[in-house]
């Protein structure tokens, strides 16, 4: 008799074991089904924000407006905002102009501040957004334009802002895919990609070219140097070359591949 007692506790002790881990499953299932309808519901603001900022490109503007330069820094005047940019920049003076890849899902306005950390969790209504925005690291200038406009993104798994950009490591995907369409908010321009690579972050005293810090060549012989480098890491060859006076964007987000921390998209301005 006394055995089958032991026996019962025994399962007892059992079921309520199946009990606590049943809940807790309970609560992990419920916490990553919360966690995915927050993203989903997140990435669908995203395109929604992105389709009524687009929109408003096709507004007339009530003022015209003329700015100080995005970078502060410089004292120079500047032309005049292009008109279909006029209403957004009324909305956020950070706009610094819009990229657009046809036929994917890169089409958004391109922010610029002081602060290369404020893009990466704000949207263009400056509201806290782990979607971040597309962003000009602070350090170019699109007017005087810099050679080289470091463009910066996040890779989110729901194919917003970069999300699709490594879909370049393909040389289909290039193929289909060649141009770029980037906007500063003072002029239009068509870039053709030239090098497409995955890249680590060096050490800061590592001597080395470093893509993410190329912004302006002192000389021919720099910038050359500097393509070289960039044609050496590149997955495949395009067959499209650049000299010493060509307008460039780098679009730049992370790289979630073994070995790699970010990927890195060239283009040079060809309209």
């Amino acid at each position: 008799m006394a055995a089958k007692k032991e026996k019962k506790v025994k399962l007892s002790g059992k079921e309520k074991l199946r009990r606590i881990v049943s809940v807790i499953s309970g609560i992990i299932g419920a916490g990553c089904l919360g966690y995915f309808a927050y993203y989903c519901i997140m990435a669908a603001n995203t395109t929604k924000q992105a389709d009524a900022l687009s929109k408003l490109k096709e507004v007339e503007p009530p003022v015209i407006v003329k700015p100080a330069t995005v970078n502060l820094d410089l004292l120079e005047d500047t032309p005049d905002i292009l008109e279909e940019y006029q209403t957004l920049y009324i909305k956020n003076k950070s706009l610094a102009g819009w990229i657009r890849i046809p036929d994917t899902e890169i089409d958004y306005p391109v922010m610029q501040t002081r602060n290369n950390d404020y893009y990466l969790d704000h949207d263009f209504d400056q509201n806290e957004d782990k979607n971040g925005s597309i962003f000009i690291d602070t350090a170019c200038s699109i007017w005087p334009r810099s050679q080289n406009l470091l463009i910066y993104g996040h890779n989110m798994k729901s194919g917003k802002m970069f999300g699709t950009l490594d879909q370049y490591k393909s040389e289909e995907y290039y193929r289909k895919h060649p141009l770029i369409q980037f906007d500063t908010i003072y002029e239009k321009g068509v870039y053709q990609i030239m090098y497409v690579f995955s890249e680590v972050v060096h050490e800061a005293n590592e001597v080395t070219f470093k893509y993410y810090q190329f912004i302006d060549a002192n000389s021919a012989e720099e910038y050359d140097s500097n393509m070289n480098a960039m044609a050496e890491m590149s997955l495949y060859d395009t067959g499209i070359v650049s000299h010493f006076g060509d307008d460039l964007i780098t679009l730049s987000t992370c790289d979630y591949e073994e070995g790699s921390e970010r990927f890195a998209v060239v283009a040079k301005r060809v309209q």
